[in-house]
């Protein structure tokens, strides 16, 4: 067994590799290759550099813009044992100092970096002082303008390699397109093409595409059929309450979840589902990122997703135990109308994004020439109160900016309160001899939490309050006045989205929004819009190869799983002809429902063609029987 086989083993507990891992592995770790690694989601991307990491006498410097994903990570390394600090928009120079500090005298095999922390003088001065063995750039797609998630800062990743050319990078992603892999080792500066591609075929995941009327009620058919855990995707936050309590009140264990609810009430629920203890959630895309649950049986989207990118990632979330789950997307022809309409205001026009940009400076007080380098807390909703915008045309405005690099922004996340001495171990205790009411505190604290002389400490209030026996804030008390002695340094939890203004404020004049990466980022997502309109409303071509020619696989054979496949399995016809022969019938009952003579007589197809569809349309619940034998149009179960 190889080092990394071994380190698999001790630390995560696999006697083997997945296919590919051990080989891009080797690329980068033994040979010092530039790669790419284009794996599914579920396919285990982070084992690829934390594996070599925790092997090596240095550290991996890990480039991602998950904050969520990038914590996760970290607290799960830490769990194992393997040392790992994360560093992004929004924590205080003293926490992002000592952590750099830490990464130079070698403290982490791991250190997460958010990509606009890159450019920082403050992590620029540490880097070259930093053992790094390797550089991994998660989510690469990111680096791409043609990718469906662009980030402008992503574009000063391969800036480092000026302090340290040796080094090798491992980029990864489960959503490039073959246009975006090329352009990612373009914009990396990878020396040569190296390019490791497992398929994107997942052959446990079954994909179904039903056109229902009532949606809520084929959802209730899904949650009886299907025994496992699950996910709903929906767009709006209100849709998430609403689905759960319906579920909830056909006795179904569901729950919701939207970035909008409280940070703690968000980890109860994310560990109540892991843990099996709740069977279903109703969530916004805001959901799933960096919560790897093996045992997924189905994800549904009761809208249709953004692009083929996030739904493939997002259904992707389902079955990666390898046993058999489905990918369910629900459809009705005004979800076209609803889609269309969304994408028109996904792009505001120029002025408009001028005037949002505007307002976020006049918000913040910033004058003309000033603000490079500004970070600050933003609320959405006072934004819009205050200036009585659209919520959608002024996050859509801001993402144009953040494209235009005038700025960035943050996810709506959580930082718990954190907790450092700053003082050394005889110092404290001299402070407490001299102050016995303290004492008993600190005690508490250093008995609670390890690590608090070398760098900051995530603690939890309410959790010391209880081992206390007192009150959260008896306890907040306590902290304040340590900070005040100059004891600890202490950071209260707080949400954290940013803004980030990574430019000075420009005038109207010298604010360009180019016309021409304007017009080609619309067309691109238009046509991204058009592919998901194809997989709603194809009938002839399988699901899978449908969503895999997207990413390049050309002539995949057919899954034989999806909706459309076992239509044709079942009937013998060829797709053309059962296509048209069901769009006859199905046009025909949504008229009056007829028997089946009757759709033999008006189909005017061969008897045993039209007999064979109709047998398909009942068994996939398409239509059904009235009383009186008679066909009408009904809708469907899971495959």
């Amino acid at each position: 067994m190889s080092k990394y086989g071994q380190i698999l083993k001790k630390y995560w507990g696999y006697s083997g590799f997945r296919p590919l891992q051990e080989e891009i592995i080797k690329s980068f770790a033994d040979e010092r290759k530039d790669v790419l690694a284009l794996l599914p989601t579920g396919g285990g991307k982070s084992v690829i550099y934390q594996v070599p990491a925790s092997a090596s006498e240095g550290m991996c410097l890990v480039v991602t813009p998950l904050i969520a994903l990038m914590k996760d990570q970290v607290q799960n390394l830490k769990e194992k044992g393997i040392k790992a600090a994360a560093v992004y928009s929004g924590m205080s120079r003293d926490e992002i100092d000592i952590i750099l500090n830490n990464a130079v005298f070698g403290a982490y095999k791991l250190l997460y970096v958010s990509p606009e922390r890159l450019s920082t003088g403050i992590f620029l001065s540490r880097f070259p002082d930093m053992n790094i063995d390797f550089v991994a750039v998660d989510e690469a797609h990111c680096i791409s303008q043609w990718g469906y998630d662009f980030r402008p800062s992503y574009l000063n990743i391969a800036n480092i390699r000026k302090l340290k050319p040796d080094i090798p990078f491992v980029a990864l992603t489960a959503t490039a397109t073959p246009e975006v892999a090329e352009d990612i080792q373009d914009k990396l500066l990878f020396k040569e093409r190296n390019v490791f591609k497992k398929s994107f075929a997942r052959k446990n995941l079954v994909y179904v595409v039903r056109e229902v009327e009532d949606k809520l009620r084929y959802l209730l058919k899904i949650a009886v059929k299907e025994k496992g855990s699950g996910i709903i995707y929906v767009r709006s936050r209100k849709k998430t309450f609403e689905i759960s309590k319906f579920l909830q009140s056909k006795g179904i264990n569901a729950d919701f979840y939207h970035a909008g609810l409280d940070a703690k009430i968000k980890d109860i629920k994310q560990r109540r589902w892991k843990k099996g203890d709740l069977r279903i959630i109703t969530a916004t895309n805001a959901f799933g990122m960096g919560i790897d649950k093996p045992d997924v049986r189905f994800v549904v989207h009761y809208d249709l997703p953004d692009s083929p990118e996030a739904y493939f990632q997002e259904a992707g979330r389902a079955g990666r135990d390898g046993k058999k789950s489905y990918a369910v997307l629900l459809y009705h022809k005004s979800d076209k109308l609803n889609f269309e309409r969304r994408l028109k205001s996904a792009f505001p026009d120029i002025e408009e994004i001028k005037r949002v940009y505007n307002a976020l400076c006049n918000y913040y007080k910033i004058p003309v020439g000033g603000g490079k380098g500004l970070i600050r807390l933003f609320s959405v909703h006072d934004f819009v109160s205050k200036f009585k915008l659209p919520v959608y045309s002024v996050l859509s405005s801001l993402k144009i900016l953040r494209n235009e690099s005038y700025l960035d922004f943050t996810e709506d996340d959580f930082a718990p309160s954190k907790v450092y001495f700053s003082v050394d171990r005889e110092d404290l205790y001299r402070y407490q001899v001299a102050n016995k009411h303290f004492d008993a505190f600190i005690k508490l604290l250093l008995r609670s939490y390890t690590g608090l002389f070398s760098g900051y400490v995530s603690i939890d209030e309410s959790y010391l309050a209880k081992k206390a026996h007192t009150e959260p804030d008896v306890i907040y008390g306590y902290l304040i006045k340590l900070a005040e002695h100059r004891i600890i340094r202490y950071i209260p939890q707080r949400k954290t989205p940013f803004i980030v203004f990574t430019s000075e404020r420009l005038d109207d004049k010298n604010l360009l929004i180019s016309k021409e990466h304007y017009k080609e980022r619309k067309e691109r997502h238009y046509k991204r819009a058009e592919a998901v309109i194809r997989y709603a409303e194809s009938k002839t071509e399988c699901r899978s190869r449908l969503l895999l020619e997207y990413f390049g696989e050309k002539d995949s054979p057919l899954c034989g799983e999806c909706d459309v496949c076992r239509r044709k399995n079942e009937t013998g016809l060829s797709y053309y002809d059962f296509s048209v022969i069901s769009d006859k019938i199905t046009g025909l009952l949504s008229k009056e429902n007829l028997t089946v003579d009757k759709l033999v007589e008006l189909t005017d197809y061969e008897e045993d063609k039209v007999l064979r569809t109709v047998k398909a349309l009942l068994e996939s619940e398409k239509i059904e029987y009235t009383v009186g034998k008679y066909l009408r149009i009904a809708s469907g179960n899971i495959g």
